[in-house]
């Protein structure tokens, strides 16, 4: 068997490919197949005992060549050296294989590279997945698991958590996934949390988040967690450990008494505090109605209802004294209807006279304000109304808890609104499930949270309630 290369062409200069002759007689082979072998024509024709062709070889296009040769020699030999008889597409392959063998490997590893990246770029990370489930809430695309359209009180507080998850990753230089969710990184979160600053004229100022702030963040980044894990996403359980939680300690939150309200609500606002008035009224729906802000900020014409209730009772009939005669009583009663954004509760709420009064002044169609301009304003109505007492909280720093002192009317805001209206209900000696109806909660545990009497004034209540305690 024999090969040999020749490089059939008469120029004398540029770019030739050599042809590959196989000869084996005995298995009557005699092949002339034209390789992929390039090479420069002038270089490779030079004398063997000059200069240019020896340095021609040396190099690493003619070293190139040579190795082919070689390798496509000895390919070929081994073939018909065990008797196989070789055809021009055989030897052409053969040829290629080994000409483009460092392409095709440089290729493949290229293409490796490649599907490697588009699988890491199509792979689902706890930021990506973060990224779209916000997206998704906000859309309506991701639902609540009743089925219903995420409210936006909800998605404010879902953004916020996330918001403080992106800046603790800024803050360490890291971007954690899902795996990486340990108990280490909740106890570097959270104590990143609690000694939060930020900067005020300059200066870096402490604005530590609250155990409950820490504990909402915490929630928040658990139920992602969880959503990405019935997804398949991933398969990480070290974010279940039971001290993998969201705290959570009952807070030192402000009622407003009966006696407080009369005293705002006669306050005289017009001119250039009219915002203020408005804000007032707002409120004080908020207050006989004890639905949150983002129900009782938007009642319309449409959410009111009014029905005449009929009975018989028996009366005295003055034709027939000692005697009574049925007669028909009738009673209007107005109620506002309310689907709660937050949970889709639907209540029904009876006006009071005081209720009333605020709806037909504005024609039962409640005016609009932001929450933020509500807040602003229910600190000055207050202190405007002398509730300025000092009131001691509990707050903490750095998760350190301590008692200060603040004024009550810097502590009263558009969520104070429901939790007065529950306490004074609860005063009032009304069941605590009719309050439920009218609140929406699902259970007692959950109204007790917005129950804020002092002791002193459910003592007071028990004891004119009971004579247990005579």
């Amino acid at each position: 068997m024999s090969v040999s290369f020749k490089l059939r062409t008469t120029r004398t200069d540029g770019d030739g490919y050599l042809t590959a002759r196989i000869q084996a007689e005995k298995l009557g082979v005699n092949l002339l197949i034209k390789t992929p072998i390039k090479v420069d024509i002038a270089k490779y024709t030079a004398s063997p005992k000059g200069k240019v062709f020896p340095a021609y070889m040396s190099s690493p296009e003619g070293q190139k060549i040579q190795r082919s040769k070689l390798e496509i020699e000895s390919a070929i030999n081994s073939i018909t050296d065990s008797g196989k008889k070789l055809t021009s597409d055989q030897a052409k392959k053969i040829i290629d294989d080994i000409y483009y063998k460092e392409e095709r490997e440089a290729a493949a590893i290229e293409e490796e590279a490649r599907l490697k990246k588009e699988a890491e770029e199509k792979k689902m990370t706890l930021q990506k997945y973060i990224k779209l489930y916000i997206e998704q809430i906000k859309s309506g695309a991701r639902q609540t698991e009743q089925g219903r359209n995420y409210a936006p009180s909800t998605i404010r507080a879902i953004v916020t958590a996330m918001n403080q998850w992106a800046a603790f990753q800024k803050h360490v230089h890291r971007v954690y996934d899902f795996d990486d969710i340990d108990m280490k990184c909740y106890y570097d979160y959270t104590t990143f949390l609690k000694n939060k600053t930020k900067v005020v004229d300059g200066k870096q100022v402490f604005d530590g988040y609250s155990i409950n702030s820490v504990g909402k963040c915490i929630k928040e980044l658990k139920a992602i967690l969880y959503t990405a894990e019935t997804e398949g996403y991933h398969h990480n359980n070290l974010w279940k450990d039971k001290k993998f939680k969201g705290t959570r300690i009952e807070v030192d939150n402000v009622y407003l008494t009966r006696e407080e309200l009369q005293r705002i609500m006669e306050l005289k606002y017009d001119g250039v505090h009219f915002g203020h008035g408005v804000a007032r009224d707002i409120f004080m729906v908020g207050c006989w109605t004890a639905q949150r802000v983002s129900d009782y900020n938007n009642i319309s014409k449409d959410s009111i209802h009014t029905y005449t209730k009929r009975w018989i009772e028996d009366v005295p009939d003055p034709e027939n004294p000692g005697k009574t005669k049925p007669e028909i009583k009738e009673k209007e009663i107005t109620y506002i209807d309310i689907k709660q954004k937050k949970t889709g509760a639907k209540v029904a709420i009876p006006c009071s006279s005081q209720l009333l009064e605020i709806l037909r002044k504005y024609d039962f169609q409640m005016p609009h304000l932001e929450d933020q301009v509500i807040n602003r304003y229910l600190k000055e109505i207050c202190r405007d109304a002398g509730i300025t007492e000092k009131v001691e909280i509990e707050v903490t720093n750095g998760g350190t808890p301590k008692k200060v002192w603040k004024e009550k009317c810097d502590l009263v805001h558009t969520h104070t609104a429901r939790r007065t209206g529950a306490t004074l209900m609860y005063l009032s000696g009304m069941d605590i499930y009719d309050i439920m109806k009218i609140t929406g909660h699902t259970s007692p545990a959950m109204l007790r949270k917005y129950i804020k009497a002092e002791n002193l004034t459910v003592v007071e209540k028990i004891t004119d309630k009971y004579d247990y305690f005579d």
